[in-house]
């Protein structure tokens, strides 16, 4: 097998691998790094289920992914908006009425720095949307996961810029800031993984969180036009002027690389718990510097402490308990 690293796509990283008899569910598969997961894991014998909030605009995108079905596994749509309580509700409640069990869940979906807005359940949207449906649909599915099954949340290396604040979710004591939201949405997406993983490795079922790397996707449309170029012109700046080589924009393939490392490939001892990036488990890092070509993990972001007091917090947000 070719080495794995930065540049790895999801299927080389599946070379070789027959996924025949396994079932997944992908969130946001519609277009990006979740519509490449989708079809990697169909091509290589999956059977998977992907959602959207969007079936129609879903079905018009997805051409690759039931071709891939055609020589592979399977590909079916649920309509799911993770900014909603009541969607995710029966989303989920459409999967366990369906009663079939899955071997892998990936959080794929999500949004980023977009302008303040809360959802109709009153919670700031990039949290509500990234972590707290997530939260929600994950924890409800729980009991559809086989034993060895693995949870993937996609965090981000934009999680370093804050932790969770859980008495201030809204904004409500301080300016609103898209990024610091971001942040810390992705932030609770790992603390999530890795309380998530305490509670349910006693039964064989293990999680992890990653960073897919900065792929452009419809992601960053809300950074405008010129938005991204502006930004890996700031990235790249401040790494040359730490001698450190220019920054990657990866493909979708590539984007898809790390989650289905960690979902499939990697041994589940070795990422439970832990943030990935790059096909490979990352080390602490609490220093503004990078470390070499990786970000690492804030030590907040898999704090055992930490990640119980969202879990908490979380339950209460939506209206439910969960235990392993």
């Amino acid at each position: 097998m070719t080495k794995l690293g930065r540049t790895s796509t999801a299927d080389e990283v599946l070379e070789g691998v027959d996924l025949r008899g396994k079932r997944v569910l992908v969130t946001g598969v519609t277009a990006g790094i979740g519509g490449e997961t989708a079809r990697t894991l169909v091509a290589h014998g999956a059977d998977v289920v992907g959602t959207a909030r969007d079936l129609e605009k879903a079905e018009r995108q997805l051409g690759t992914v039931r071709a891939a079905g055609q020589t592979g596994g399977s590909f079916e749509l649920a309509e799911l908006d993770l900014a909603s309580f009541a969607s995710v509700r029966a989303c989920a409640d459409r999967l366990i009425a369906q009663g079939a069990p899955f071997d892998l869940i990936i959080a794929n979906a999500g949004v980023m720095a977009i302008p303040f807005g809360l959802t109709e359940d009153g919670f700031e949207t990039q949290f509500a949307t990234n972590h707290l449906g997530h939260f929600l649909l994950v924890n409800r599915l729980a009991p559809l996961l086989r034993t060895g099954g693995r949870v993937v949340m996609l965090s981000s290396s934009g999680h370093r810029g804050g932790d969770v604040d859980t008495d201030d979710p809204n904004f409500e004591h301080r300016p609103y800031n898209e990024w610091l939201a971001y942040a810390r949405s992705k932030t609770a997406n790992m603390l999530f993984a890795s309380e998530f993983d305490r509670l349910h490795a006693p039964r064989g079922i293990r999680a992890c969180g990653v960073h897919p790397g900065r792929v452009d996707t419809e992601l960053f449309r809300h950074l405008g036009d010129g938005g991204l170029d502006r930004l890996v012109a700031t990235v790249d700046k401040g790494l040359a002027k730490r001698g450190l080589p220019q920054s990657l924009t990866k493909t979708p393939a590539q984007g898809a690389a790390t989650s289905v490392w960690a979902g499939l490939v990697a041994p589940a001892e070795a990422i439970g718990g832990r943030f990935c990036e790059d096909c490979s488990v990352s080390p602490i890092n609490d220093s503004t510097e990078r470390l070499a070509d990786i970000a690492g993990v804030r030590s907040y972001a898999i704090d055992p402490d930490n990640a119980r007091r969202l879990w908490v917090r979380s339950e209460q947000w939506v209206g439910e308990r969960f235990e392993g």
